[in-house]
């Protein structure tokens, strides 16, 4: 399997990630769906194409507790968790964009999906508005949206959560994720105890020599 590699300086911080949502919270009020589009990837990992496809009725959102959404990608169907405070993001959403049980959840206009030149464009902007201009950030304007899924699942990873639990979620395998962050796979100047080792390995008397 051939996977390429993102390393960790390629990934958003958190404030970076936030300041990101924030610019775009304030300047797609043309295309309501931007905002909560783009959230949705950055904080649930979804892929965009993912996110474009899901409708009202793919979210279960309780008054109480975790919730779950539906995502689909090639033909497989998963489930994602969402925590308490996405689900009364969700709620508000669908309240306000007065969206019913069928209709996609984020819309361009009704029974569309969002449209892709769209939302590039206002993530275009917002990178040009909230990236450093340094030789780290500068020269990587035009960066697909897929950067926050990735910047997620690293952060889900370096949280210590599960790397089975995460592929889960995001619809990829454990040695993806290992191929595709191996910095986070990384224990550096780890310590063993190899007098335990030797006696855990150890052979009985009766196969010895």
């Amino acid at each position: 399997m051939s996977v390429k590699v993102m390393e960790e300086e390629w990934l958003y911080s958190d404030a970076l990630v936030r300041a990101l949502l924030e610019w775009v919270r304030g300047h797609a009020a043309v295309e309501r769906s931007v905002y909560p589009f783009i959230r949705i990837v950055a904080e649930q990992a979804l892929r965009p194409s993912e996110a474009r496809g899901l409708r009202v009725s793919d979210v279960v959102l309780p008054e109480r507790g975790l919730g779950k959404l539906t995502a689909r990608y090639r033909g497989t169907a998963r489930e994602v968790p969402l925590q308490p405070h996405f689900v009364e993001f969700l709620r508000e959403w669908i309240s306000e964009a007065d969206l019913g049980e069928g209709d996609l959840l984020f819309p361009s206009r009704p029974g569309r999906p969002l449209s892709a030149p769209i939302y590039q464009r206002v993530w275009e902007q917002a990178q040009k508005a909230v990236l450093p201009r340094d030789e780290r950030y500068w020269w990587r304007l035009g960066e697909p949206i897929s950067i926050l899924r990735e910047s997620c699942l690293v952060k889900w990873l370096g949280m210590g959560v599960s790397c089975f639990a995460v592929a889960e979620v995001a619809g990829v395998t454990p040695s993806w994720l290992a191929l595709r962050y191996p910095h986070c796979f990384r224990v550096e100047n780890a310590e063993i105890d190899w007098d335990h080792l030797a006696g855990a390995m150890a052979l009985p008397e009766s196969l010895k020599l």
